[in-house]
């Protein structure tokens, strides 16, 4: 699995003109599954987005989580993290799960973040959505796990 995590003030997302996703100060994660993905990566990666230490203290430095500051996590699948764009114009995206196995993974990822104590809001998988955040920092990091052998 591949995240990359945005702090935010704020973000949302919206499909078909609705909002179905919404918080204030947290992270706005975009989420591939891999092909090679499995449940223990899921753990592990929820796990240390939820320990992340992303946010100011008193002395300006990352030193807070996000329970400290009572933060949420906006997660968005992304399957195009895993885009191959070595050859030709156009990105092949064969390293990416198929459909059935990224969205009981993802959904494994956010109910992992939630039994961390962290509200999740999450997007429609597989729709076209429009996501908007206020970046905070800005600070963005990539987290990629793949289970050893894969």
């Amino acid at each position: 699995m591949k995240i990359v995590l945005q702090k935010v003030k704020k973000a949302s997302v919206t499909v078909d003109n609705k909002i179905v996703g919404e918080i204030g100060k947290g992270y706005c994660l975009l989420v591939g599954v891999h092909k090679n993905s499995s449940e223990e990566d899921a753990k592990y990666l929820a796990k240390k987005i939820a320990e992340a230490r992303l946010f100011e203290d008193e002395n300006e430095k990352l030193n807070l989580g996000l329970r400290d500051v009572c933060g949420s996590i906006l997660s968005i699948s992304q399957f195009t993290l895993y885009a191959d764009t070595r050859k030709g114009k156009r990105p092949s995206f064969t390293n990416a799960a198929k459909a059935g196995d990224a969205d009981k993974l993802y959904n494994s990822f956010n109910e992992y973040l939630r039994a961390e104590g962290i509200k999740v809001q999450t997007g429609i998988f597989q729709t076209m959505m429009e996501v908007n955040i206020v970046n905070d920092g800005p600070v963005t990091i990539i987290y990629e796990k793949l289970t050893a052998g894969n």
